[in-house]
């Protein structure tokens, strides 16, 4: 049943040129998501190379941003005098790549932020001196399907900020973004990064991992705004599910709070008519 990573990549291709209907058009101005693909991104298990992450990381943000190089395009997130937590995830089977993370500090630290002034970390940030002075934080996790809010998103990655995450389980997680209102986040998470190198696209109950669901799909997907940076890679789950089990599988339970995120809670745009997808990095053998 598994298909190859080529006839999986057409699966996502065609999905992300048509956006879903379900929401309407919009004339309003769209949010920018860069969706960047790199061939040399390697299968699950084999760590990637640090200088190819960071050359896809450096061409998103410049792109995102519209800036002539990688300093001047750093230079509009992050100020030197900034304390800045990078929020990272830290699940077993599939942790933000250190390589990112890296990839991430180094940029940060260009800027002239303080070494003392920069934390990487994801348990424990409620606790930690770094996080609780952070004037500015970067977002970063991979995507990955979830028993409890159908996927694992940058909406849900400041969990760890809650003073009871469980507690933020209800209807499915539905009201996530709320946690975005919390102090310590609101207002500060200047950049967020969707690692979509191998997402796990499939599963079933609350700590589920099988190596037959995650796809070397060897993407990063970077935006300012954490909804509409999520809004796509949902769209690229849906796609290898229905590529994969050739038909139409929903998600269970349904990731609502990435909907929610927009319609109730104001956070960002899922509405993937009001976003402005810019893809790079793409190969004819990749993705059409």
């Amino acid at each position: 049943m598994i298909k190859s990573t080529t006839a999986a990549a057409v699966g996502g291709a065609l999905l992300l040129s048509s956006p879903v209907r379900i929401w309407g058009s919009s004339t309003e101005k769209k949010t920018r998501v860069v969706l960047i693909r790199d061939e040399r991104i390697p299968d699950y298990g084999t760590d990637p190379d640090q200088d190819v992450v960071q050359e896809m990381l450096d061409k998103a943000i410049i792109e995102l941003t519209g800036a002539p190089g990688i300093k001047d395009a750093w230079k509009k997130i992050i100020k030197s005098g900034d304390v800045v937590g990078i929020k990272t995830n830290a699940w077993s089977y599939l942790p933000t790549p250190k390589e990112v993370e890296n990839a991430i500090k180094k940029r940060v630290l260009g800027t002239g932020v303080a070494p003392e002034n920069l934390g990487i970390l994801d348990k424990g940030v409620r606790n930690d001196p770094v996080f609780q002075r952070a004037t500015a934080l970067i977002n970063t996790r991979p995507m990955r399907t979830h028993a409890w809010s159908g996927v694992g998103s940058l909406i849900k990655n400041q969990i760890m900020f809650a003073e009871s995450p469980s507690a933020c389980h209800d209807d499915s997680c539905a009201d996530l973004a709320a946690l975005w209102e919390l102090p310590r986040i609101k207002g500060k998470t200047r950049l967020n990064v969707l690692v979509m190198f191998t997402p796990l696209f499939h599963g079933v109950g609350p700590h589920h991992f099988n190596k037959e669901y995650v796809w070397s799909y060897k993407g990063l997907v970077v935006s300012f705004d954490p909804v509409a940076a999520d809004s796509v890679g949902l769209q690229i789950i849906q796609a290898r599910r229905r590529e994969f089990f050739g038909e139409d599988k929903p998600l269970s339970p349904h990731a609502k709070h990435i909907e929610y995120a927009e319609t109730r809670h104001h956070l960002g745009v899922a509405n993937p008519a009001k976003i402005e997808l810019i893809k790079l990095g793409y190969k004819e053998n990749m993705l059409v």
